[in-house]
């Protein structure tokens, strides 16, 4: 897999129109998991995979003076982010891949990342730098739907068409210790709208029954967070 491919796939989400629907499936984890992440007065935040933004604008927006960059490998994406930007929360976007991140040590107290990191061709070194860039003492909040707890995702990476990361639980929590984090915790975070109406009910690729939208709901995304020592 290069981030080539993953950059490719992503810029047709938004030229499909995809992409603006990610904010509707993933905002109410998301608003659960920012309401939990401690964003003081001034913070700075990264957020990898921002996609089209709009969880960065969240997180910039999180306490007074705060901010955030938002990071994407896809240009298209980035375009997408500026273009949605509201001109008021303090967030900006770059396009460029987590395992090379174009930015200083230390410099961010929290960093995030939403259903994107398995996404990554390389979790180590993306994990690594994601230490990097990290001040001491701040926290990493990633939140992925695809992990081997939730079985119906496994057929994702055939639907998206390029090769992702498949872990455990437990693998993400080692592999988040090995790139330097400490006092990981993980958890599930369920959707507070519910899996919706059956009598509404649409089948997708990713759900192609009610009985299995159920079941994708009640495993919920993992959330991991971990400390910088």
């Amino acid at each position: 897999m290069t981030n080539d491919a993953v950059a490719k796939t992503f810029d047709a989400w938004v030229e499909s129109g995809r992409a603006d629907g990610l904010e509707e499936g993933h905002k109410d984890v998301v608003q659960q998991v920012i309401a939990r992440m401690d964003i003081r007065a001034g913070m700075q935040t990264l957020d990898l995979g921002c996609g089209t933004g709009w969880a960065t604008r969240v997180l910039a927006a999180a306490a007074p003076g705060s901010g955030a960059v938002g990071v994407d490998v896809s240009p298209a994406m980035i375009k997408r982010a500026e273009e949605l930007h509201d001109l008021t929360s303090r967030a900006r976007y770059e396009a460029g891949p987590f395992e090379a991140l174009d930015f200083p040590d230390n410099k961010f107290d929290r960093v995030f990342s939403m259903e994107a990191l398995y996404y990554s061709t390389e979790l180590e070194k993306a994990l690594s730098e994601a230490f990097r860039v990290m001040k001491s003492t701040g926290t990493l909040h990633v939140v992925v739907d695809r992990f081997k707890e939730s079985p119906h995702t496994e057929s994702w990476e055939e639907m998206v068409g390029v090769p992702l990361q498949w872990l455990s639980e437990a693998e993400w929590t080692a592999a988040i210790q090995a790139a330097g984090f400490g006092e990981i915790t993980t958890e599930r975070v369920i959707d507070s709208r519910g899996p919706g109406d059956e009598s509404a009910f649409q089948p997708s690729k990713h759900a192609p029954t009610f009985q299995t939208r159920v079941e994708l709901h009640g495993a919920g995304s993992l959330y991991c967070r971990a400390v910088k020592p």
